[in-house]
This record gives structure tokens, C-alpha cells and sequence, in this order.
């Protein structure tokens, strides 16, 4: 083709999951393909639709030219190249292959498989007429009838062909009840449950708008659902279930977004109109926010790769995968809250339907995106049918596919060219005219190919999600496993099948410019139907006895599920990550001796309550916060042993040369730890979710208990660097400059008083008067050990700062006051250092009650910037020698002049 520039690269090497190979580059029609050295291990294969983003990175030092790779499938890879002429044409070979103009461009009209698949009767798996037998429309019930009005799809062409109405309206009123629903998609029936007469119907938004418009063709079709279960002349024999004050419109939107969709013509119903029903909205966010949900959880993982590759000095995907994930950023995305809402709508429905014997209508806006979510999930936890292999497959084809999930426009098939940047180059060679070049380029990218991207949203991944909760809640309740579902979100994006390429049933029968899909494509279900799929997707732990409607076991359920909606994870296999890394440890919490501290949050906006609403209950891993002091040898966590050895030598290196200033804790009922074992504090943890119990804190460290570099980002690393740094100068800044304000404010003695006023002033304090006293005493706030300030307030507390006098040797004017202290005494644990000959030392000691000396604080938990106290019930006194030392000598020992 024309589009390849190149087709093959020798020595190019390969960096992925933490090791580098050498290896060939295969550019063809619809692979990148890479052929190891090693002739042992498999050759990787990457369909390009299946790459999201493609970064073209400067020359490293080495002269080699890198191309960094991220997939759909959240895995990244390096390519490095010995020539830039190589890397720039496999580059734009690349950008050529991926981006696409037309459906027919993509790899499933041009994949045969071979050999062919066993399995076959893919394409004709799902079939309306008995599908819905199945359930018993027709047999059971003749409370609901097929209709052709839209054989043709001009009735609604997003609607599927064949659909299944209230017996009691007419095709007439059909027509009427179409212009008060967006897109003609009326309310249909999607599901008739095997245990009772309750359904699920599924529609559109209506036309209501600001003129409160109204439709009697609508409510009366509405009306006739809702009344399905109790025909007098086709009521069957036996028992009949139902209840009409519990019939349900679900709007899966949030309050206000459906409220103000009457602004554009639509919103919501108007339940005065609608009798023996009531309205719930489940706060669902729409497309936009899920895509830019899923943005943040996938910037966070590759922050993580980068981490990882700066810290050994390797290229993304080279490095070993080190515990750098940020947990906090993950919650803050609101991923697993999505998923949380979405998994507590379909509960509702569930309990509404089986429990009540009830009738469930749901719609969100067009009835595409969050219904087919909420619609399928709760089918599948209805009806045990669903959760088999075939069955599952019947779902996806009637709720996505057949009812019009536009895969086309949520999946970005067709790819863009924002997705291939090229980073200018560093070394400081280029001209201003490139840099503008670079910048004008950056900013039409910006602006450009984003009529379809704003289209994309993951609403089929984020539905394969919720089944993977369902999966680990109800582990024997599902025929295939979790790498049925991985292996079909993978086939949603390679364009390997026809099956999930276009935007409703007419779009997939007529194809584009005459080619139809199922004689040109094949069938994505015929390959999971095949013998080598089926074995490895079946799930070993499956029994279908639990889902006996008949048992009379205690535990039995009738085979209905009920989603947890408060036991939500991220599904750590899909991203290529571990379960500690993503949603971290269960932590058991023990007796401990001494007191426990727990660090603070970085900055406000690390607080997951303040940042995110996270539905209460739910568990989520434990924030993250500033790691304690490694530096120090003797402090060895219990439970360090497995941190440690996800680290290697290069980082524990970098993070144990971090100096820390050590830290008190301003509780009142925590011992105040001793000067020779300074101890990380700070205020407790707030719980990660507002319904959860604060009285655990998420995650806590004591004296012995360390977290090596969990999941803190690069922040911690450089915050620590800075934040220590500065408040080490701080530190001393502050207390030169209290000593220096101090000894100016004393009167200058003269005359022959001078050695009786020096007499006077190192008196001990009961012998000096209270006029003595009050020329030396300093205004004092009185503060608690370890007391601390809110660094928010407007009001600071003054600092105690109660020192000796000495020189500051960042000041421009030296005093000439003599240093009366040193604080060797402090530093070295009181064991005082041998006087140097060479300076004039003033004689002084210590009172003997004074014990603690001149102690350095840590840093405040609230404010990074240190202070100085004295911890000490007496003053520091000094005793006046026979001979008063000489006034022309300064602090070294060297006359002034």
C-alpha cells in the first residue's frame, strides 16, 4: 500500500512489561507486528484501531529515536530506533494505516480466518420471534403482540425491525406516540420475566418542552404497559402477580440535566399525565463525563509508567512496574463511582421486578447509551439464561446492537490524527520559528477532528465492568469467566469482527455502499463459539443448580441476583495491574504499642471527600499521604517486606537519601515522644466516603510502621525534597533573626555600670525584679508541646521563640553582642564538645533542673514551615565568672577592631 512507508526495521528495540528485546518491525495492511530474537517467545501482534495514542519523543542520549505506543487495552510499549529517517516513517506509516474515512477501510472486511471457525450461525444467533417465545410472549401472556411497523425502518431507523408492543394499541396509535418521543423510539418491551408478568420497556426521552407539551397516544401507551399483568379475558390460569403502585419511570439522567433538556424541546414526563406510576431518577452522568472518568483513570496509570521509567531511566513500558500507582487520583477520577450508580439503578429495577411483580420503564435521553446499560445489567441479574455463554450473547445482540448503541461513534473506529504527536525536540537547537510551528500545529489539534471524538464513550466497556462486579460478587453464578469479557472488550476495538461496527440494525443490514457486514465479515460470536475459545472461557466454579427457581434450599435465590453497589473495584486485570496496586490491601488492624500516628494529606484537593461524592459504604482503598522518614535504618515496618521488594535498589536509594524534619503530633492525649526518637505526625485521616465509619482511620503509621512509597506519585518525592529544604533555612532563618530582635531591644551599657548591668541581665531569674524582668521578657502566646496553627487562618499564632543570643550568618551587619550558648549540647545529646583554645569561651552551665535544653520541633502537620521552642520549665541561667569578659571580643574570638 501506499500508506507504508516502510514495511520491515531490523534492531529495533522493544520495551514492554518492564524488559527490553531486540527484534524486527513488520509494518503490514492492518498489523504492527514485531518479531523477537528470541525465537521462544511469541510474536506481537497490535491491529491498529486498537492503539489510542502514539508520542514520537526526542533522541535519547544513546542517539536512538523512540516511539512510545498506549493501546485500548491500557498496555504501552517503546519502540526504539538506531535512525530518526526510521522512526519518522513508521510514524506517519502508522498515522496513515490507523486513521480511517470509511468503515470498509477497517481490518473485518479484509479478516478470513483460518482455518475456519467450527462454530458458525453467528450472525443469525438472535432472533426476536424466539427470544421473546422464550419469555413467553404469545404462550404465556397475550398481553403483548410483534409488530412490522418498522420492517423497513422508516418508522424509527434506530429501532430494530421487529418489535413487541401492548396488544391493546393499535400500529395507528404507534404512529401518533412516535412524535412525542425523541427519535420515534416509543416505549418497547425488552424483557417479560419468567416468574411473574413484570417487564422492562425501554424508550426515549419525551418532547415535553417548555410549553409542557403532552401526548394521550403516549400515555396510553404507557398506561397499557403498566397493565399488562391483568387482562380479565387473556388472563391465564393460576395465580396472578402485580402491583400497580409500584410501577416505575426509571430516568437515568440526573434531576437537573433532564430538567433542563425542556430548553432544547425534550425532558422528562410530567407525572400528573401518567397514572399508577411513579418517577425515580438515578443521577447517571452522561457520555462526556464517563469519557473524561476514564481519561483520568488512564492519565493515572500511565503517570505511573512514566514514574517507573524516570526512576530506572528507561522509556515508558520499559521500566518494571513499581507500586507508583496513584490510588488517591484513581477515586478522584469518579470511575468507580459511575460504576456504583449505574450498578444501584439496576438494583432498583431488580427488586422492583421481582419483588414487587412490577412493571419498569427506562429511558435516559436518545435510550441508547445509559438504557442498554441498565436494561441489559438487570436482565442479566433476573434471568439465569443471560449468564450463559449463548445466552449472554443473545443479550448483547437484542440490548446493544439491535436496539441501536451507536458503536461506531462510542468506540472512535475511525480514529484521528490528535492521536499521533510528535514532541519537538529538546537539545535547544531549533529556532523560534519551530517552536512556533510546534505550537501552532499543538493548537490545531486541539481544534480540529472533533466532530466525531466528542462522540466517543465507553458505555460498553463500562457495562463490561459492572458484569465483571457482578463476576466477583457472585463467582458461581456465571458459565464464562473474566477472560470472556476481556477478550470481548479487546474485539470491540480491534475491528477484527463486523459485529459492533456501525450504529443500529439498518446500519449493520445495508452496510456502506452496498457491502453488507454479515457476507463480508465474520461473526464474532462464531469465534467465541469455538471449541479452543470455549474451553478457556468457561468458568471452573459455575453451577447452574443454584439457579433452580424451585429449590426450597434456605440460601436459595430463584436465581436472581441483587447487585452490591457498595462493593465496587477496579478491574485490575483490564488495566495490567495488580489488585494492591489498584484497589489496594485489606489491612487488619492490630494493638500496637505506643502511640499512632497518621500523616496528612499533601494539599486540600488530596482529601477524596472534599474532592469526589462517592456513595456512602462503599469501600475504597485507602488514600494515600506523605510517606515517613526512610533515612533511618532501626525503623523497620512489620509488614515492609513486601512493599520493599516491589522497589528496586535505584528508587529505595533515592527515597532514603530524602533528609525529614521530624514531625509532632498536637493531640493532647498522645505522649509527646522523646527528643531522641522523633516520630511522624499529623491529624487522623477522614473516611474515604461520606456513609462510611471515621472511627478506623484509612490508613495509619505508627513508630514502627513505615509505608515504603505507596502509591504516593512523584509529588511525595520532589515535595519532600523542597518542603524539607525549605524548612530547614526557614528554621534557622527564624531562629538568627528572633535571637538578633531580641538583643536589640536591650539597653547598651555604659559607663561604670557596664558590668553590673551584665551582672544583672545573667542573674538568675528570682533575683531580678519585675522591672529587671520585663525588659527582657518577649510578648509569649503560651502553646502545648507540639502545638500547631492553622495555616488558613488569617490570625497566626505567635511563635515561641525563646533563645540565646547569637549571631546570623545570613545577615549583612554583624552584632557585636557575645554568643552566651551553643547548641552542641542539644545536637550531640547533651554530651558537650571540648572547648576550642583558640576562642574565648564565656564560663556557663546549665541549672541542673533543666534537663531538656534547646529542642528543635518538627514540622507542623498543618504548616510546613518549622519553628524553634524551648522545652523547658526553667530559663536557661548563666553564673557570672569573677572576671566579666571583655566587650571588644566576638562571637569566634577576634577582637573588633
Amino acid at each position: 500500500m501506499d500508506s507504508i512507508r516502510v514495511s520491515k526495521v531490523e534492531k529495533v528495540l522493544c520495551g514492554k512489561s518492564g524488559g527490553t528485546h531486540y527484534g524486527s518491525l513488520h509494518l503490514t495492511a492492518h498489523h504492527l507486528i514485531f518479531r523477537y530474537e528470541e525465537s521462544k517467545k511469541e510474536e506481537m501482534w497490535v491491529p491498529y484501531p486498537l492503539i489510542s495514542l502514539v508520542l514520537k519523543l526526542p533522541q535519547t542520549l544513546h542517539g536512538q529515536s523512540p516511539l512510545t505506543f498506549h493501546t485500548r487495552m491500557f498496555e504501552t510499549f517503546s519502540l526504539s530506533f538506531e535512525k530518526e529517517r526510521d522512526a519518522i516513517d513508521v510514524f506517519e506509516s502508522v498515522k496513515e494505516l490507523t486513521v480511517c474515512t470509511s468503515v470498509n477501510q477497517l481490518y473485518a472486511f479484509f479478516y478470513t480466518p483460518n482455518p475456519p471457525f467450527d462454530g458458525t450461525g453467528g450472525w443469525s444467533i438472535y432472533s426476536p420471534r424466539e427470544e421473546f417465545g422464550r419469555m413467553g410472549v404469545g404462550t404465556r401472556t397475550k398481553a403483548w403482540r410483534f409488530t412490522d411497523i418498522n420492517k423497513d425502518y422508516a418508522f424509527s431507523p434506530t429501532y430494530p425491525s421487529r418489535l413487541v408492543v401492548p396488544s391493546r394499541i393499535s400500529d395507528s396509535v404507534l404512529r401518533y406516540a412516535s412524535k412525542y418521543r425523541s427519535k420515534c423510539r416509543i416505549p418497547a418491551l425488552t424483557y417479560l420475566h419468567w416468574g411473574n408478568f413484570g417487564s422492562i420497556t425501554r424508550s426515549s426521552q419525551p418532547m415535553v418542552g417548555i410549553k409542557q407539551n403532552r401526548s394521550l397516544q403516549d400515555e396510553k401507551l404507557v398506561e397499557a404497559v403498566f397493565q399488562s399483568h391483568h387482562f380479565s379475558e387473556l388472563r391465564p390460569s393460576g395465580p396472578v402477580y402485580g402491583a400497580t403502585s409500584t410501577n416505575l419511570i426509571v430516568d437515568a439522567r440526573p434531576t437537573a440535566n433532564a430538567v433542563a433538556n425542556t430548553a432544547k424541546g425534550a425532558g422528562t414526563e410530567n407525572m400528573d399525565n401518567y397514572k399508577d406510576a411513579k418517577k425515580v431518577y438515578l443521577g447517571i452522568d452522561h457520555i462526556h463525563t464517563m469519557r473524561e472518568a476514564l481519561a483520568k483513570v488512564v492519565d493515572v496509570l500511565r503517570e505511573a509508567d512514566n514514574v517507573a521509567a524516570s526512576v530506572t531511566g528507561s522509556l515508558p513500558g520499559e521500566a518494571q512496574q513499581l507500586v507508583v500507582v496513584d490510588r488517591q487520583a484513581l477515586r478522584r477520577s469518579g470511575w468507580l463511582r459511575h460504576i456504583s450508580n449505574i450498578m444501584e439503578g439496576a438494583a432498583l429495577i431488580v427488586r422492583n421486578i421481582h419483588i414487587n411483580s412490577s412493571h419498569v420503564l427506562v429511558h435516559c435521553s436518545d435510550g441508547w447509551d445509559r438504557t442498554s446499560q441498565l436494561s441489559a445489567l438487570a436482565q442479566l441479574c433476573l434471568d439465569p439464561h443471560y449468564r450463559t455463554i449463548r445466552g449472554f450473547q443473545i443479550l448483547v445482540e437484542k440490548d446493544w446492537v439491535s436496539f441501536g448503541h451507536k458503536f461506531l461513534d462510542r468506540c472512535g473506529h475511525l480514529s484521528s490524527d490528535k492521536f499521533f504527536t510528535s514532541l519537538p525536540e529538546t537539545g535547544g537547537t531549533s529556532s523560534g520559528a519551530d517552536a512556533a510551528q510546534a505550537f501552532l500545529v499543538s493548537v490545531q489539534n486541539r481544534f480540529t477532528s472533533q466532530s466525531h471524538l466528542k462522540e466517543t464513550s465507553p458505555c460498553f466497556h463500562q457495562f463490561l465492568e459492572c458484569v465483571r462486579q457482578l463476576q466477583r460478587q457472585y463467582p458461581s453464578r456465571f458459565e464464562f469467566n473474566e477472560r470472556f469479557l476481556r477478550q470481548l472488550l479487546y474485539h470491540l476495538y480491534s475491528c477484527q469482527f463486523g459485529n459492533f461496527l456501525y450504529n443500529c440494525e439498518r446500519e449493520r443490514r445495508a452496510g456502506e455502499d452496498g457491502v453488507t457486514p454479515s457476507e463480508r465479515t465474520a461473526c464474532i460470536w462464531d469465534f467465541f463459539n469455538s471449541t479452543s475459545e470455549l474451553e478457556q472461557n468457561k468458568n471452573d466454579a459455575y453451577d447452574s443448580s443454584l439457579d433452580d427457581p424451585s429449590s426450597r434450599d434456605p440460601s436459595a435465590d430463584m436465581g436472581v441476583l441483587y447487585p452490591n453497589a457498595k462493593d465496587i473495584r477496579f478491574w485490575h486485570e483490564l488495566y495490567g495491574r495488580t489488585e494492591e496496586e489498584m484497589n489496594g490491601r485489606i489491612v487488619i488492624s492490630q494493638a500496637k504499642e505506643g502511640p499512632e500516628f497518621t500523616p496528612p494529606n499533601d494539599s486540600l484537593e488530596d482529601d477524596p471527600v472534599s474532592s469526589i461524592s462517592v456513595p456512602a459504604g462503599i469501600p475504597l482503598p485507602p488514600s494515600p499521604a506523605r510517606t515517613p522518614n526512610l533515612s533511618n535504618p532501626s525503623v523497620v515496618p512489620s509488614n515492609a517486606g513486601n512493599t520493599s521488594e516491589a522497589m528496586t535498589a535505584g528508587l529505595r536509594g533515592l527515597w532514603s537519601s530524602l533528609p525529614d524534619i521530624p514531625q509532632r503530633t498536637n493531640t493532647d492525649n498522645i505522649a509527646v515522644p522523646s527528643p531522641t526518637s522523633l516520630r511522624p505526625s499529623g491529624p487522623p485521616l477522614r473516611p474515604s466516603s461520606p456513609g462510611s465509619n471515621p472511627s478506623p482511620p484509612a490508613r495509619s503509621w505508627t513508630a514502627n510502621s513505615v509505608d515504603t512509597f505507596y502509591n504516593t506519585g512523584v509529588r511525595s518525592v520532589w515535595g519532600k525534597l523542597s518542603s524539607n529544604a525549605t524548612a530547614a533555612f526557614s528554621a534557622m532563618q527564624d531562629a538568627y533573626d528572633g535571637v538578633a530582635k531580641d538583643f536589640k531591644a536591650l539597653p547598651r551599657p555604659s559607663g561604670d555600670n557596664e558590668d553590673a548591668q551584665k551582672i544583672s541581665e545573667l542573674q538568675p531569674r528570682e533575683r531580678l525584679g519585675d522591672g529587671d524582668r520585663s525588659a527582657y521578657r518577649t510578648t509569649r502566646q503560651s502553646h502545648s508541646v507540639g502545638s500547631s496553627y492553622n495555616p488558613w487562618d488569617n490570625i497566626k499564632p505567635q511563635k515561641a521563640i525563646h533563645v540565646l543570643p547569637s549571631d546570623n550568618p545570613w545577615s549583612t551587619t554583624r552584632s557585636r553582642l557575645p554568643r552566651q550558648v551553643s547548641l552542641s549540647q542539644d545536637l550531640f545529646d547533651g554530651k558537650s564538645l571540648p572547648d576550642d583554645p583558640t576562642v574565648a569561651h564565656l564560663p556557663r552551665r546549665l541549672e541542673s533542673g533543666d534537663s531538656s535544653g534547646i529542642r528543635i520541633s518538627g514540622q507542623s502537620h498543618d504548616v510546613g514551615v518549622p519553628y524553634l521552642t524551648v522545652v523547658s520549665d526553667e530559663s536557661l541561667v548563666l553564673e557570672q565568672g569573677d572576671q566579666p569578659p571583655s566587650t571588644n571580643i566576638d562571637p569566634l574570638g577576634v577582637g573588633f577592631l
